[in-house]
């Protein structure tokens, strides 16, 4: 409770001034004392320690009047939301989940929802009862659903109509699965009502005192071998952490609007559009993007006060194939990108044309924020920033020693002796996953890079064999699983291929059964790309595919993906070369 009065104290006490550099030098200095390694609060909830919170700051007018979620449909519906009906509406939200659906804490629900106003609903009501949520993107395929509701024994799903047919072929097979919520403007047999029951529910819940520790959400993660892996996170590892991170890189205040163009089911969604806005009591836009388009995207960027942008390099580049000279940008202040390599060509361009800095911040699943390029911080073309302040990152050497700046090796976050505020718990039902990416006193990223002097990391390369395209983290093993259903694939190996637009896109090498051969390769290739998208989340179908008489192998009998992927970069540099 003393540390919470001194947040809240902190708060109370908001000036413009504190959006200066000096004051954010304090703060750490003061968060440093207050929280040293492993110091939090035995109890938090991000509902009730920062929504309700702001909600009473609103009543007593000590925060500007404004929305917290700010939403358009895209077809003329607008919807706004503060922070005082936000928290009511939330505990309604809450009430549905634990009264009128019976779950209760500890159940983990599945939350398969677009960038709806429910998504932001469930979520809040999720973390008020104690259930563990846990996102999906609506892209997902019945096969992608069964695996993930199966492992992770799910009690409830809430899902809009995109999926909902997707879920109703699965469920006979998941017989821990008790409750489909449907968030929908139809009805459908064997699913609840959301928005019908939210109307009916009480807006008054008494929030439960989660652990500090206690289990808050599971994120799937695609891995370099077998399924998708389940990353738990607690109610520290989200919420305090983005107390801590909050006002050192996005620089918002409570009159500032963000808008993050992002799937629901990745992380970057709950830290830029959930965890860092509302931890400052700024206010989130949401424009339903099904499919990215960006004339829309830069009619809202002109239309709509939004002062801070977050968007994966890719929807920069979009943005720039555009006129941009017959937009104006009035309120545009910062620009944030993550999530896959940023081009210094669309870093020039973008400040050409806008005037605007695109600043870089980094992380994984695994650890949320990690580096970041600040809003007053110097923007250095391919670097991803310095760390957080609560993390000691290195460049370390395959024996976990630090290097010096220059040298390159494994970017590393130190977790010994002490284990800092922001790791995830680990990776469910499996501590040798977990253990397996500590190295001496760090955990890997999975990345190799170089850090300057001035303590800005370089990215280099993935060490493993995950492809980053446009953002989305595809196991290379998640693909081939699907190839390998159809009759005339024989074997298969899957990996990154660079792209000029997406940085890096899906290629698919396969041997094809002996009554394929004599079929026409292209549209084997179509058939192939359209197999893949129909039994698993379409982003990860292979935009290209070489057919081959067969594939590299270890001295064991494993496909070499290293070599392929070696030779087909290799190949591409010296294509573009000529």
């Amino acid at each position: 409770m003393q540390w919470l009065l001194k947040y809240r104290g902190l708060c109370s006490l908001w000036r413009p001034e504190m959006s200066s550099p000096t004051f954010h030098i304090n703060i750490r200095k003061w968060m440093s004392i207050q929280w040293g390694h492993q110091e939090v609060p035995a109890k938090f909830n991000f509902a009730s320690d920062v929504m309700d919170h702001w909600a009473s700051m609103e009543k007593a007018g000590k925060r500007p009047p404004g929305p917290a979620l700010w939403w358009v449909s895209g077809r003329g519906e607008e919807l706004k939301w503060n922070y005082r009906e936000l928290s009511e509406i939330s505990q309604q939200a809450a009430n549905v989940l634990s009264r009128a659906c019976g779950l209760q804490r500890g159940d983990r629900v599945a939350v398969v929802l677009s960038q709806v106003p429910e998504w932001w609903l469930v979520t809040l009501g999720c973390m008020r009862t104690g259930l563990v949520f846990m996102p999906g993107t609506v892209q997902m395929k019945s096969t992608d659903i069964l695996y993930r509701l199966q492992v992770s024994k799910a009690r409830a799903i809430v899902a809009g109509d995109e999926v909902a047919q997707e879920v109703d072929t699965v469920a006979p097979d998941c017989p821990l699965l008790r409750i489909k919520l449907l968030v929908s403007e139809r009805s459908r047999e064997g699913w609840l009502d959301f928005k019908k029951l939210l109307k009916e529910a009480s807006t008054t819940h008494h929030c439960v005192e989660t652990g500090s520790h206690e289990a808050a959400a599971i994120y799937f993660t695609s891995g370099t071998s077998g399924p998708p892996k389940m990353a738990e996170h607690s109610h520290s590892s989200l919420g305090i952490k983005a107390k801590m991170d909050a006002g050192t890189w996005t620089g918002l205040k409570t009159s500032d609007t963000i808008w993050t163009i992002s799937d629901t089911g990745w992380i970057v969604n709950i830290l830029t559009a959930f965890l860092e806005p509302w931890t400052l009591g700024a206010c989130i836009f949401v424009h339903l993007l099904p499919k990215f388009d960006p004339q829309t995207a830069l009619k809202v960027l002109s239309s709509y006060p939004i002062n801070s942008m977050v968007g994966a390099p890719l929807i920069y580049r979009m943005l720039l194939q555009q006129d941009l000279s017959s937009y104006k940008f009035p309120h545009l202040k910062n620009c944030f990108t993550g999530g896959e390599t940023l081009l210094p060509e669309t870093l020039e361009s973008w400040k050409v044309q806008t005037g605007l800095e695109i600043r870089e911040f980094y992380g994984q699943t695994e650890t949320g924020l990690t580096c970041r390029v600040s809003w007053t911080m110097t923007v250095k073309s391919g670097y991803l920033g310095t760390a957080v302040p609560h993390y000691d990152v290195q460049v370390i050497d395959e024996e976990g020693n630090v290097l010096p700046p220059g040298k390159e090796g494994d970017i590393a976050i130190r977790v010994k002796p002490f284990r800092p505020v922001g790791i995830f718990s680990g990776y469910v039902d499996n501590p040798n996953k977990t253990q397996a990416n500590i190295r001496g006193d760090f955990w890997l990223l999975g990345d190799r890079g170089i850090k300057d002097p001035d303590g800005y990391f370089h990215f280099i390369a993935r060490t493993d064999d995950i492809i980053n395209s446009s953002g989305y983290r595809i196991g290379p093993s998640e693909v081939e699983n699907a190839l390998m259903e159809h009759p005339a694939v024989v074997e298969t190996a899957v990996i990154s291929s660079p792209d000029p637009t997406r940085g890096e896109v899906v290629k698919a090498f396969v041997v094809l059964a002996p009554e394929f051969l004599s079929h026409d390769p292209d549209q084997l290739t179509k058939l192939l790309q359209q197999h893949v998208k129909s039994v698993t989340a379409p982003y990860k179908y292979p935009r290209k595919v070489e057919f081959v008489l067969e594939l590299p192998k270890t001295i064991t009998g494993k496909v070499a993906r290293g070599k392929l992927r070696a030779k087909e970069w290799k190949t591409s540099g010296q294509a573009q070369a000529q």
